[in-house]
Protein backbone atom coordinates (compact mmCIF):
# COMPACT_ATOMS: atom_id res chain seq x y z
CA UNK A 1 0.00 0.00 0.00
CA UNK A 2 1.32 3.44 -0.90
CA UNK A 3 1.72 5.56 2.23
CA UNK A 4 3.07 8.70 0.53
CA UNK A 5 1.06 11.92 0.69
CA UNK A 6 -1.38 12.10 -2.25
CA UNK A 7 -1.22 15.00 -4.69
CA UNK A 8 -3.44 17.91 -3.70
CA UNK A 9 -4.17 19.10 -7.22
CA UNK A 10 -7.65 18.39 -8.61
CA UNK A 11 -8.24 15.61 -11.10
CA UNK A 12 -10.35 16.50 -14.10
CA UNK A 13 -12.01 13.80 -16.18
CA UNK A 14 -13.76 13.98 -19.50
CA UNK A 15 -15.11 10.80 -20.99
CA UNK A 16 -17.83 9.58 -23.27
CA UNK A 17 -20.00 6.59 -22.56
CA UNK A 18 -22.50 4.84 -24.74
CA UNK A 19 -25.17 2.57 -23.37
CA UNK A 20 -23.50 -0.43 -25.03
CA UNK A 21 -20.35 0.20 -22.97
CA UNK A 22 -22.07 -0.47 -19.65
CA UNK A 23 -25.89 -0.42 -19.77
CA UNK A 24 -26.37 -0.54 -16.01
CA UNK A 25 -24.04 2.37 -15.30
CA UNK A 26 -25.33 4.35 -18.27
CA UNK A 27 -28.96 3.95 -17.18
CA UNK A 28 -28.08 5.06 -13.67
CA UNK A 29 -26.18 8.17 -14.80
CA UNK A 30 -28.59 9.26 -17.53
CA UNK A 31 -31.28 9.81 -14.87
CA UNK A 32 -29.45 13.01 -13.92
CA UNK A 33 -29.11 16.12 -16.05
CA UNK A 34 -25.65 17.05 -17.21
CA UNK A 35 -23.67 18.80 -14.56
CA UNK A 36 -23.04 18.54 -10.81
CA UNK A 37 -25.73 15.98 -10.00
CA UNK A 38 -24.43 13.50 -12.58
CA UNK A 39 -20.83 14.13 -11.55
CA UNK A 40 -21.70 13.65 -7.88
CA UNK A 41 -23.50 10.39 -8.67
CA UNK A 42 -20.46 9.10 -10.57
CA UNK A 43 -18.22 10.21 -7.72
CA UNK A 44 -20.43 8.34 -5.24
CA UNK A 45 -20.46 5.18 -7.36
CA UNK A 46 -16.69 5.31 -7.78
CA UNK A 47 -16.21 5.74 -4.03
CA UNK A 48 -18.53 2.85 -3.19
CA UNK A 49 -16.85 0.68 -5.84
CA UNK A 50 -13.45 1.45 -4.36
CA UNK A 51 -14.66 0.49 -0.89
CA UNK A 52 -16.18 -2.74 -2.25
CA UNK A 53 -12.99 -3.58 -4.14
CA UNK A 54 -10.80 -3.05 -1.06
CA UNK A 55 -13.23 -5.03 1.08
CA UNK A 56 -13.17 -7.86 -1.46
CA UNK A 57 -9.36 -7.84 -1.55
CA UNK A 58 -9.19 -7.93 2.25
CA UNK A 59 -11.80 -10.67 2.33
CA UNK A 60 -9.80 -12.76 -0.12
CA UNK A 61 -6.65 -12.24 1.95
CA UNK A 62 -8.47 -13.47 5.06
CA UNK A 63 -10.31 -16.28 3.29
CA UNK A 64 -7.89 -19.06 4.30
CA UNK A 65 -8.37 -18.11 7.97
CA UNK A 66 -12.18 -17.90 7.87
CA UNK A 67 -14.21 -21.07 7.47
CA UNK A 68 -17.60 -19.91 6.15
CA UNK A 69 -20.08 -22.16 4.39
CA UNK A 70 -19.98 -21.36 0.66
CA UNK A 71 -23.63 -20.24 0.50
CA UNK A 72 -23.14 -17.84 3.42
CA UNK A 73 -19.99 -16.36 1.91
CA UNK A 74 -21.63 -15.71 -1.47
CA UNK A 75 -24.61 -13.99 0.18
CA UNK A 76 -22.33 -11.37 1.69
CA UNK A 77 -21.06 -9.82 -1.54
CA UNK A 78 -22.18 -9.84 -5.13
CA UNK A 79 -18.87 -10.55 -6.84
CA UNK A 80 -20.34 -9.98 -10.30
CA UNK A 81 -21.57 -6.50 -9.31
CA UNK A 82 -18.17 -5.65 -7.83
CA UNK A 83 -16.45 -6.89 -11.01
CA UNK A 84 -18.77 -4.76 -13.18
CA UNK A 85 -18.05 -1.70 -11.04
CA UNK A 86 -14.33 -2.22 -11.48
CA UNK A 87 -14.71 -2.81 -15.23
CA UNK A 88 -16.66 0.43 -15.59
CA UNK A 89 -13.45 2.32 -14.89
CA UNK A 90 -11.11 0.18 -17.01
CA UNK A 91 -9.65 1.60 -20.21
CA UNK A 92 -11.49 0.60 -23.37
CA UNK A 93 -10.00 -2.48 -25.02
CA UNK A 94 -9.33 -0.63 -28.28
CA UNK A 95 -7.08 1.87 -26.50
CA UNK A 96 -9.39 4.86 -27.08
CA UNK A 97 -9.94 7.29 -24.28
CA UNK A 98 -6.30 7.66 -23.25
CA UNK A 99 -5.89 10.80 -21.20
Amino acid sequence: MNTTQPATEPIRLLFEMQRDDNPRLYDDLVRFNKGPKRVNRLRFLAHEGLIAQRWLEQGLALAPQIQLPRAEATNRINVQAARQTNQAFDLPEDGEGDA
